[in-house]
């Protein structure tokens, strides 16, 4: 199993601190989940039925004209490289560690890119593998590039898939309202924006045909029932996702602002999290582990990423231990 943020208990084991006394950062989603709606006693009793009204208000919530729900989409992460004969697949780097493991793993010939790189690369690509906002470094690709490198390689039969599960914060700069067009595969993830990560939900949005051979790989019932529920009245919660948009963003600038003022000015980030790249990366990894804060580590390059803080208490906790570290390190 490849490193993910979100891995508490290991952190609990290994450091012998009680889990409550955690200040988990490690993951980027949002700390403030939507609220929980009365769920029906037929969602947890039948089998979950398609076509109910989640996949109309995922369609009005993204502007995407077909859209299939998933298991997170980590399903279609794994699924979509088993459904393409061996070919040459670029991808982004630094990328979320799955997509590449993914297609390597189902016996494609992976290379590895970076954004400069891909104007020469991309004729020479049957598929093109991003995460748009970058994870982990926040960074976005401008929604015209995309859509030009998108035109390229689907004249050729060939895919861009895009990963935007970070998207929701900043919605404009989506390719979502064209993943009609054929070649183009868009996947969006609900966790992280919602804060309801563990209900793992995902949207994957193209063309019908390839839409359809998507579900038949995956089979049915692949969403349950009370997931279907709860996630219909999020993305119809106009008022809960401004809320969300406004304190993620404002919550982002004072993380942004309290790391640069402990000498670790952010190399990267979105409104859901700030990147860091450091050879101290590890240091600091453990100086707040020790601390009982927890944030996510990288190793290529030396990185760290944090997630937001859910209170002022959380934040005044963070920044104590980061002007300790400055100190020690100083």
């Amino acid at each position: 199993m490849l490193e993910h943020g979100g891995r508490l208990l290991r952190a609990v084991r290994q450091y012998g601190i009680a889990r409550e006394q955690w200040l988990d950062l490690s993951s980027g989603i949002a700390p403030w989940p939507f609220p929980i709606p009365a769920i029906p006693l037929d969602a947890w009793a039948r089998l979950p039925e398609t076509e109910d009204g989640l996949e109309d208000s995922a369609r009005a919530y993204y502007g995407a004209s077909q859209l299939l729900p998933v298991a997170g989409s980590q399903a279609a992460i794994q699924a979509l490289p088993l459904m393409r004969a061996a070919c040459r697949v670029g991808v982004l780097s630094p990328c979320y560690a799955e997509h590449p493991y993914a297609w390597q793993r189902a016996g494609h010939q992976l290379v590895e890119l970076g954004e400069s790189q891909v104007e020469a690369a991309l004729d020479s690509l049957d598929v093109l593998v991003l995460v748009n906002p970058n994870n982990p470094t926040g960074h976005r690709v401008p929604r015209d590039r995309l859509l030009a490198w998108h035109a390229r390689l689907a004249a050729r039969g060939g895919w861009l898939l895009v990963d935007e599960a970070f998207m929701d914060n900043t919605p404009a700069g989506s390719v979502m309202d064209c993943a009609e067009r054929p070649g183009l595969i868009v996947l969006r993830s609900f966790g992280k924006f919602f804060g309801l990560a563990g209900v793992r939900l995902g949207f994957v949005a193209a063309e019908h045909s390839l839409l359809l051979r998507l579900a038949e790989w995956l089979g049915p019932w692949t969403v349950n029932g009370p997931t279907r529920v709860l996630a219909q009245a999020s993305l119809a919660d106009q008022a809960a996702q401004r809320t969300q948009i406004e304190r993620c963003a404002a919550a982002s600038h004072r993380l942004a602002a309290m790391l640069s003022g402990a000498g670790l000015a952010p190399t990267g980030g979105c409104d859901l999290f700030q990147y860091v790249r450091s050879e101290g990366a590890a240091r600091l990894h453990d100086f707040l582990a020790r601390r009982g804060i927890l944030v996510r580590l990288f190793e290529h390059p030396a990185a760290v990423r944090l997630g937001l803080p859910a209170s002022e208490g959380d934040e005044q906790r963070l920044a104590l231990a980061l002007a300790a570290y400055q100190k020690e390190t100083a």
